[in-house]
């Protein structure tokens, strides 16, 4: 069995009422990224990265009550922290006070340089792990963005800079969906529907991921048809694969909650937090990167019989509003400061979009991987082993072991729900 991720969304429409002249956009990927010397900064960021993911995870929680939840807090986070590079005064600082920075104590070109070496280390190429992070922004053709504001994106942030009309709304919006789509492999299509005249740029932030279990499940093993509890009075019926296998795991009792390690067979890996029933309000409380950092060091291997649901989920935010309740308020407001972008006055931040897809099931990630390899180690007699069976609402985070970074953070309440 294959775990696989398909991709983060995140669309931020800024609108403006600016006269320039036009701009030429950048031609093709851009391939380079120069690491920068390290600093203190690089040592705090998965740490600062991680609390901003479940601020996040918690505001869109209460948003969406009873509801699936999924996103890429890594890619909100370097597209935010890119946004700030063309900000100034109040609007900056709330942008870098919402991911959890202190400008007192982090300096902003360390900031930049610490998500430079962010963002290289997770592009690294591995043939084996399938990582891809970047941006694209479409300008309209009236727009000349300063230069600085150009090299700055391009060195740091792997962006792309395209010239768009705006004025043709079904060009610019095929235009727009043809680059995701051929971007994210043809997972995301048709992002973008009813693009507004106002509109007058447009940045684009992805993540594609793909990468196949260290120890893959038997499809043999899953049963077609059992019970998932959705809420006391749900029950929804899934496909659920089963495995015996040693994995690392842990009981935390003072959370309530079983936490689950699966190792993907390169630099990643997945942890699935099962709280008990009626605990899960306390665990997402609870869940900090204080708490990551505690169930790394206590997670023990041993043997596990495991059941994990075959399902698929996407989720679709505008995170305008919930960045706005997080303090990122003059952004979206006729005060917003954007000098670092263009000189012209009047450009503020009108929508953002998140959408994150996620699937799980028996698949290779590769055309002709057996599904049954990696699965003949098994014992033929049961050790004395644990049993966690995820048939209820959890928690599910994948991470980069490099960096610490989680790249996926998500809440499963009804798989059969995409």
């Amino acid at each position: 069995m294959s775990m696989f991720f398909y991709l983060f969304l995140l669309v931020l429409g800024l609108q403006a009422t600016i006269h320039c002249a036009p701009h030429n956009s950048s031609e093709g990927k851009v391939t380079t990224c120069h690491l920068p010397q390290q600093n203190a900064t690089l040592y705090k960021m998965p740490s600062i990265n991680a609390d901003f993911a479940f601020r996040l995870y918690r505001k869109l929680s209460v948003e969406n009550p009873d509801l699936n939840i999924f996103f890429s807090p890594v890619s909100i986070s370097a597209a935010l922290a890119m946004l700030s590079f063309g900000s100034g005064s109040s609007t900056q600082t709330q942008i870098l006070e919402v991911l959890g920075f202190n400008l007192t104590d982090t300096p902003v070109k360390e900031l930049q340089q610490g998500f430079q070496h962010l963002i290289c280390s997770l592009n690294f190429p591995n043939n084996e792990l399938e990582l891809q992070m970047g941006n694209a922004v479409f300008i309209g053709q009236q727009l000349k963005p300063l230069a600085k504001f150009l090299d700055d994106v391009k060195t740091l942030y792997e962006t792309e800079v395209f010239s768009t009309d705006f004025s043709n709304v079904s060009a610019a919006q095929h235009e727009i969906n043809s680059y995701v789509e051929k971007q994210t492999k043809g997972k995301i299509v048709g992002l973008i529907q009813d693009l507004k005249l106002n509109i007058i740029m447009i940045l684009v932030n992805y993540i594609h991921f793909k990468a196949q279990w260290a120890n893959p499940f038997r499809v043999s093993k899953t049963e077609e048809s059992s019970n998932f509890s959705v809420d006391k009075s749900t029950t929804v019926q899934v496909p659920m694969m089963h495995q015996l296998e040693q994995y690392y795991h842990y009981v935390d009792v003072e959370l309530n909650c079983t936490v689950l390690q699966m190792d993907y067979s390169a630099n990643a890996l997945a942890l699935f937090v099962l709280p008990k029933e009626g605990h899960m309000e306390w665990v997402e409380a609870a869940m900090s990167s204080k708490t990551l950092k505690k169930w790394n060091h206590l997670l023990q291997k041993g043997w596990v019989e495991l059941f994990v649901p075959k399902f698929s989920i996407s989720a679709t935010y505008d995170l305008g509003s919930t960045l706005q309740k997080m303090g990122m308020r003059d952004a979206f407001a006729e005060s917003a400061d954007f000098p670092g972008i263009t000189k012209d006055n009047g450009l503020k931040l009108s929508y953002a979009f998140h959408k994150a897809v996620l699937h799980i099931g028996e698949e290779g990630t590769k055309e002709g991987a057996s599904p049954e390899a990696g699965s003949l180690d098994q014992p033929e007699v049961a050790p004395l082993h644990a049993v966690i069976r995820l048939d209820r609402t959890f928690l599910l985070m994948i991470l980069e072991k490099r960096t610490r970074s989680v790249l996926f953070l998500g809440k499963v309440v009804d798989p059969t729900k995409e």
